[in-house]
C-alpha cells in the first residue's frame, strides 16, 4: 500500500514537472511571436554599414584577382562595407601557421582596388577548451604573436571568433585587450545574449556550455572592441515567426547594450546546413532582415548597424535575393 502511494505521488510529481515545462516553453513561444509583430518604419533598413564572412578560398591560393573583381560586381549593389575573410585557424596552442593564408596580402590589395572603401578583417579562431586553451598564457601569447604578423600584410583589422566561450570568460577580455596594440580596428563574433531570465543556465544544463551570455559579459567584450557580430543562427526555433522573434530580441537587447559609436552587427545565415529541416525552413536571410528591420523601428534610427551575412560560400542567389528585398529597401 505504501508503495503504491509512493509510486502514485512520484509520477504526479512528474507530471507536474512536465506541465510546468510545456508551459514554460508555450510562454517562450507566445513571448517570441509577440516580439516578430507589427510593421517596420520606411527609414529602417540597411544603412550602408552590413558585414560579410567571407571563406578560406580568398587567402589559400583558390581564388584570383578575377574572382575578387566579380565579387565587386556583387557588393557593390550592397551595404556590405566590412569583410571578414578567415585566415585561421590558430593551432591547438595558438599558433598561427603563415601557410594557411599565402594569399592574403593579394586578396587584401585587390579589395582596395575593386571595393576602395570596404574594409577587411582577418577572420581568425579555433574551438576553445578541447582544442586550444585561451585560459593558458602561452597559448595567448602565440595568438597575441600570430595577429601581429598578419596584420604586417595590409589588413584593416582583426575579427575573432573563438567557440565555445563561456559566461564570465576573464582570459578572452585579456586576449581582447592586449590585442588592441596590435590593430585599430578590432570585433568580434559572440554567442546570442540570454533572452530571458534563466535561459542561460537551462541552456548551459543541457548542453554542457554556454549558448548564452547574460548582458553583463556581453556588455564587457563590447566594451574592449569596435565591432561586434551577434550570431543570432542556430537558435533551434522550429517556425519562421519564432525565429523572427529570437532575432528581434537580440536585436533588441544588443541596440541597448551596445553604444552607436560602435558597429552592431545582426547575424544572418545565409546557409542551408543546419542539419535538422526545421531549421533550414524556419531561419533565413529575409526572416533576419525583417527582425532587424522591427528592432531598429522599436529602438529609433542608428547608423553602425547592420546585418552580416554567414556565409558567402553557402548563400545562394535567393540568399541575396532576400538581403536585397528585406534589409536593403
Amino acid at each position: 500500500m505504501i508503495a503504491r502511494t509512493v509510486i502514485r505521488r512520484g509520477l504526479r510529481l512528474i507530471a507536474l514537472a512536465l506541465a510546468i515545462v510545456v508551459a514554460l516553453v508555450g510562454l517562450l513561444a507566445a513571448a517570441l511571436r509577440l516580439q516578430f509583430t507589427g510593421a517596420p518604419e520606411a527609414w529602417a533598413k540597411s544603412t550602408g554599414n552590413d558585414a560579410l564572412w567571407l571563406g578560406h578560398m580568398w587567402v589559400d591560393g583558390r581564388r584570383a584577382e578575377r574572382d575578387v573583381a566579380q565579387l565587386a560586381v556583387r557588393l557593390r549593389a550592397t551595404g556590405v562595407k566590412d569583410l571578414y575573410v578567415h585566415s585561421g585557424p590558430f593551432g591547438k596552442d595558438g599558433t598561427l601557421n603563415p601557410d594557411r593564408y599565402p594569399n592574403a596580402a593579394n586578396f587584401v590589395k585587390w579589395v582596395r582596388k575593386h571595393l576602395p572603401g570596404v574594409r577587411v578583417s582577418a577572420w581568425l579562431g579555433q574551438r576553445v577548451d578541447r582544442i586550444l586553451d585561451l585560459d593558458d598564457p602561452k597559448s595567448r601569447e602565440n595568438v597575441l604573436a600570430g595577429v601581429a604578423a598578419i596584420m604586417k600584410l595590409g589588413y584593416d583589422g582583426i575579427h575573432y571568433n573563438f567557440e565555445p566561450l563561456g559566461d564570465g570568460d576573464t582570459s578572452f577580455l585579456d586576449l581582447l585587450d592586449r590585442t588592441r596594440q596590435h590593430t585599430k580596428l578590432l570585433s568580434t563574433s559572440t554567442p546570442q545574449i540570454e533572452p530571458y531570465p534563466l535561459m542561460r543556465l537551462a541552456a548551459r544544463g543541457v548542453m554542457g556550455h554556454d549558448k548564452y551570455w547574460s548582458q553583463g559579459y556581453f556588455k564587457q567584450v563590447t566594451d574592449r572592441v569596435d565591432q561586434v557580430a551577434i550570431m543570432t543562427y542556430d537558435s533551434y526555433t522550429p517556425l519562421e515567426s519564432l525565429y523572427g522573434g529570437h532575432v528581434a530580441r537580440q536585436a533588441e537587447l544588443a541596440l541597448d547594450l551596445v553604444p552607436d559609436t560602435k558597429h552592431l552587427f545582426i547575424g544572418a545565415p545565409a546557409y542551408h546546413d543546419h542539419g535538422v529541416a526545421w531549421a533550414d525552413n524556419a531561419e533565413s536571410v529575409a526572416v533576419a532582415g525583417q527582425a532587424a528591420k522591427l528592432a531598429l523601428t522599436e529602438h529609433g534610427a542608428r547608423e553602425r548597424f547592420g546585418l552580416a551575412l554567414y556565409v558567402d560560400f553557402a548563400a545562394t542567389e535567393d540568399d541575396w535575393r532576400e538581403y536585397m528585398t528585406h534589409w536593403m529597401s
